[in-house]
């Protein structure tokens, strides 16, 4: 047998917490305070899940997803009493507001009116090419951004007659078609998603697109799914995106409360070193070892923790076995036994816990580690 060159078996580097991946070049827009795009982080976003005329619905939504890190949201607007709620619903939102406008240049132009700090249109769908303009000349007068939205699911007629299907080439077509609009206006304030129900069709839109026009990208798997398959294909289709350096902002589209997109969005970027929010969690799969309700522990703990925003890590094992190990190399660790928790910090074992014990005295030694 081989001896271990006992000096060299640790040589191998852990990755650091700051990615290496090289972003593509682009210029720079601002949506309320929050830049995207010319080097800036990389920015988390959702989409409100409730009816926009419910003002005090929303404005709850809102609060809950800024809790947990959410930098921009999106509000759709379908129509008149839509847009007068919006306006309520921007002075009451802590970060920028989105309109998402489809087919009406009129609520394009009420939206702006109440205070929108961006618009989500698609400008061959609202109105005559008089009325683009319209909507073009008064985001212009106010700075005031707009995302061209290309999905899939709703590309013109023409492009599927010509191409037979919502292919990426198709995809690419749309948006510059859409981006001409713009230009022809002399409008700079541009951002540009392309997005599809599959990884492969999303990510080939993206590579085509990309040196085409040096807009910001809002990237993400739309339709994506429930949430354990939506994370899934949004975290490989990001990924890949994100190691291509073609993300600039980004949603996770899940049939889910907005606040798991957020939280699956930071995981996305911290699993890549690009950002890094709230705990790193490392739990156990479970075996037949396992002594307590571990599952139950894990899930509760992580649902106390989910608006901690410091990045140590936190080590939650099921069993004596690779627990203490574990335990002991994260910053705050816990060992299950057989009806009780050993607790760590720092490497060191810091006490014991009865079963009734592991979750509100874990929480609590958490956030007395994250200073809250």
């Amino acid at each position: 047998m081989k001896k271990i060159n006992k000096s060299n078996a640790c040589d191998f580097q852990y990755p650091s917490s700051k990615s290496s991946i090289k972003r593509r070049k682009t210029r720079q827009i601002k949506i309320g305070d929050v830049l995207i795009g010319g080097g800036a982080p990389i920015v988390v976003q959702s989409m409100t899940k409730t009816d926009t005329k419910d003002i005090k619905l929303t404005v709850a939504q809102i609060k809950r997803l800024e809790k947990i890190g959410c930098e921009l949201v999106r509000i759709a607007v379908l129509d008149e009493e839509a847009a007068e709620a919006f306006g309520e619903i921007k002075k009451q939102a802590a970060i920028p507001v989105v309109a998402d406008i489809h087919f009406d240049y009129r609520l394009a132009l009420a939206a702006l009116e109440k205070g929108a700090d961006a618009l989500r249109i698609n400008p061959g769908n609202i109105g005559s090419k008089e009325k683009v303009k319209e909507v073009v000349r008064a985001a212009r007068d106010r700075a005031v951004p707009i995302r061209i939205g290309v999905n899939s699911g709703s590309l013109e007629k023409s492009l599927l007659q010509k191409y037979g299907e919502a292919c990426p080439e198709a995809m690419v077509e749309s948006a510059l078609r859409h981006v001409k609009i713009l230009e022809d206006m002399d409008f700079p304030h541009i951002k540009i998603s392309l997005k599809a129900s599959d990884v492969t069709r999303t990510v080939e839109a993206y590579k085509l697109l990309s040196d085409k026009v040096d807009y910001p990208f809002h990237a993400g798997i739309t339709e994506a799914g429930s949430l354990v398959p939506g994370t899934v294909k949004s975290s490989v289709g990001l990924a890949l995106l994100l190691n291509l350096g073609l993300v600039d902002t980004l949603r996770v589209s899940l049939t889910a409360p907005p606040e798991e997109e957020v939280r699956v969005g930071y995981l996305i970027l911290s699993s890549l070193g690009i950002r890094l929010r709230g705990l790193n969690i490392i739990s156990c799969p479970v075996c037949g070892r396992c002594e307590v309700d571990f599952i139950e522990i894990v899930s509760e703990i992580e649902k106390r923790l989910s608006s901690v925003k410091s990045t140590f890590d936190v080590a939650i094992m099921g069993c004596m076995v690779n627990g203490p190990g574990e335990a002991k190399e994260a910053d705050i660790g816990l060992a299950c036994g057989r009806g009780k928790g050993v607790l760590f910090k720092k490497g060191k074992v810091y006490r014991s816990l009865k079963e009734r014990e592991i979750i509100p005295e874990f929480v609590k030694e958490v956030k007395k580690l994250a200073r809250i």
